[in-house]
């Protein structure tokens, strides 16, 4: 891997990071994705940032969750699908076009699919 595509990925975790970090106090932005991609950036990039990630002690257990094949947690599995439709409903309404209406429930339905067949952990 060049230098250059490695610091790409660094600076795309951390940036990742803090959109998930925003993403606990804003409850339209959601953290779990953020932190998921984070940790995929920098498991492929740095494997110290990877390590700090898995070991934090208030990200880390999401982390841990995911990669492992225990789940989401169900509470973060609803919060994730309470702001999914939340955001999809109102840029439904805001667009109000029936072909962007109908692509965003499409999406909407697959993402909610994929994660309803995901493991959950209690």
């Amino acid at each position: 891997m060049s230098a250059t595509l490695r610091w790409l990925m660094i600076s795309a975790g951390w940036l990742c990071i803090g959109l998930g970090v925003i993403g606990i106090f804003l409850p339209l932005l959601p953290t779990t994705p953020f932190l998921l991609l984070a940790a995929w950036l920098f498991a492929r990039s740095s494997e110290r940032f990877h390590l700090w990630l898995l070991n934090h002690p208030r990200l880390g257990p999401m982390v841990r969750a995911w990669q492992d094949g225990t789940g989401l947690p169900r509470q973060v599995r609803r919060r994730v699908l309470l702001v999914l439709w939340l955001s999809m409903g109102l840029s439904m309404f805001i667009v109000g076009q029936l072909w962007a209406s109908l692509t965003l429930a499409t999406i909407g339905i697959c993402v909610s699919i994929y994660l309803l067949k995901q493991p959950v952990s209690d």
